[in-house]
């Protein structure tokens, strides 16, 4: 007997449909649980980085000797093999370092061994992603029937993307990562007023407002409490106010971190201008919002061609495309 063929739409196997379907949702569900059953406590890594940053405080004005400094820092091999690997293909700038320092503090990455790991990605990857691309296309067969310039843009494409993945990493992070400090930032500078209406100094207050708003908002949260470190044990208060805007790559930080350092200076009422930022960050946020939101028709006009017509199509003209279907075959 010949097997019977099931059911079709539209030419389409519905048994075949609806069974990828149901792997793709049994996949959605195990997957679920399995997040919901490994979630971790995000402030454990903060609060270790905190207490790291305290640490190196601590150490740099305690210690008295350059071996007891040695003591407190633990080398990393690996980084000083890719160092001096980099240092004696003569490839390893101060400059570069340092920018890399500051993307990855901006990204939220305290170690300063990541830079130099950067630095050896960018040179790494091209020859270890670029290399075997060029190998396929012009020495094998694999690309035969691709013309000279599509095959070029193959090569080319691997090579310049290859050297860029660090920096586009360490990009997508810091905007992610300066995305959640602006949702907050409003919110903390409302307490800061609080607080210093309330007489805390200026370190007591940011040690506060990071303590309230470390759940709602962790990566402000831990910002604050680093400034709150270094205003206790820097000598220079505008540094620690300074690494602040240099840690978060936003222009609104920036404004405050001003403010603090012309209210430290001039001795000018800190909560009024906090008042003001406050303000101003809001409407700014409401406009930002605003202006999304007159962007979602435009935006949502390619889906609703792509997605939600044909559906809407297949919903309801499908039964009487069905009907006349079978109509012709009874005629």
């Amino acid at each position: 007997m010949e097997p019977t063929a099931g059911p079709t739409l539209l030419g389409v196997d519905v048994i075949m449909v609806a069974t990828f379907l149901s792997a793709i949702a049994a996949l959605a569900v195990l997957f679920a649980i399995y997040m919901a059953t490994t979630v971790r406590d995000p402030m454990a890594k903060r609060v270790k980085a905190l207490q790291d940053r305290r640490e190196q405080l601590k150490a740099g004005i305690t210690a008295s000797t350059s071996k007891r400094r040695a003591k407190l820092v633990q080398k990393n091999e690996t980084a000083d093999r890719m160092r001096t690997m980099l240092q004696s293909l003569k490839v390893l700038q101060d400059e570069q370092v340092k920018a890399a320092q500051i993307k990855l503090l901006q990204a939220g990455i305290r170690s300063k061994d990541w830079a130099v790991a950067v630095i050896f990605g960018r040179m790494v990857l091209p020859i270890v992603i670029g290399g075997p691309v060029i190998y396929l296309v012009y020495f094998t067969e694999s690309f035969a029937d691709w013309g000279p310039l599509k095959a070029y843009g193959l090569v080319a494409g691997a090579l310049i993307g290859s050297y860029k993945a660090p920096d586009i990493y360490l990009k997508n992070k810091v905007t992610k990562r300066s995305d959640a400090i602006r949702k907050g930032l409003p919110d903390a500078l409302d307490l800061l007023v609080i607080c210093a209406e309330a007489g805390l100094t200026v370190d007591a207050a940011f040690h506060r407002v990071a303590k309230e708003l470390g759940r709602a908002y962790p990566e402000l949260g831990e910002e604050f409490s680093l400034t709150a470190i270094e205003l206790g044990f820097l000598t220079d208060r505008r540094q620690a106010f300074q690494n602040l805007a240099m840690r978060v790559d936003l222009d609104a930080v920036k404004g405050v971190v001003t403010t603090m350092i012309q209210t430290e200076k001039y001795g000018t009422p800190l909560a009024s201008a906090l008042r003001v930022l406050s303000a101003e960050f809001r409407n700014e946020r409401m406009m930002r919002a605003e202006e999304k939101a007159a962007r979602l028709p435009a935006i949502m006009t390619i889906p609703l061609i792509l997605f939600i017509l044909p559906v809407l199509f297949i919903v309801i003209l499908g039964p009487a495309a069905c009907d006349i279907k079978d109509a012709l075959i009874k005629d």
